[in-house]
This record gives structure tokens, sequence and C-alpha cells, in this order.
């Protein structure tokens, strides 16, 4: 079992900054594929962010060119730089991993069999 914790989440106002981490802990027996979803009142969880474990990055379209995504060291704790925000950018958001996830399925929740409980991003004058 996986038990990832997530961290960082508050309020800001429009054009701020948050950065987020997310800590992996318990029975890892491989590295992880590791990615962050939110998900706004109302709304469906969409794939915010992924990092895989060559270093490679995927970004959903409204967040490119605002969010990174990194790895801390030890690879098991997985960061969101955010900047810039929007009020749409306001939801809970997750970080997601497991062993292996495919490419394509990166920004899929699907995909992630472990999930964190959760951090608030609220963005607001």
């Amino acid at each position: 079992q996986v038990q990832l914790v997530e961290s960082g989440g508050g309020s800001v106002q429009p054009g701020g900054s948050l950065r987020l981490s997310c800590v992996a802990s318990g029975n890892i027996m491989s590295d992880l594929y590791m990615s962050w979803f939110r998900q706004a009142p109302g709304g469906e969880r969409e794939g915010v962010a992924s990092f895989a474990l060559n270093g490679r990055t995927i970004y959903a379209d409204s967040v490119k060119g605002r969010f990174t995504v990194s790895q801390d060291n030890g690879k098991n704790t997985l960061l969101l730089r955010m900047d810039n925000l929007k009020p749409e950018d306001s939801a809970m958001y997750y970080c997601a991993a497991d062993a292996w996830v495919p490419f394509s399925a990166r920004l899929r929740q699907t995909a992630y069999m472990y999930w964190g409980q959760g951090t608030q991003v609220t963005v607001s004058s």
C-alpha cells in the first residue's frame, strides 16, 4: 500500500503563486509514476501535470507555461509550482501515483491506483 500526502494549498489573489508538494510513503517497491489532478466543485477530475521517471513532463493545455512539475530528492516527492494563478485554477488538487502508467494515459485518472486526500487551492480577489 502506498500513501500520498499533499500540502501547500491555500488562498491567493489572481496572478499569485503557490507550490504544492506530494510525499509518497509506504510499501513502495519501485519508482512511481506521479501526477497532479484537480477537481472543481461540480466538475470532473482532470489531469494537470505528470512527471515521468525519465524526467519527461506532460501538462494540460490550460496550465502550460504557468505550472511546473518536478521531483524532489529521493524521487518520492512530487512538486507543482503554480505561477500566474487564475480564478479558474481554483480546485481541490490531488496527487496520484502508480508503479507504471503508459505515456498516453499519464493525465487519465483511471490509470492511477493511489490517491492522496487533496489540498485546496483558491484563487480569488
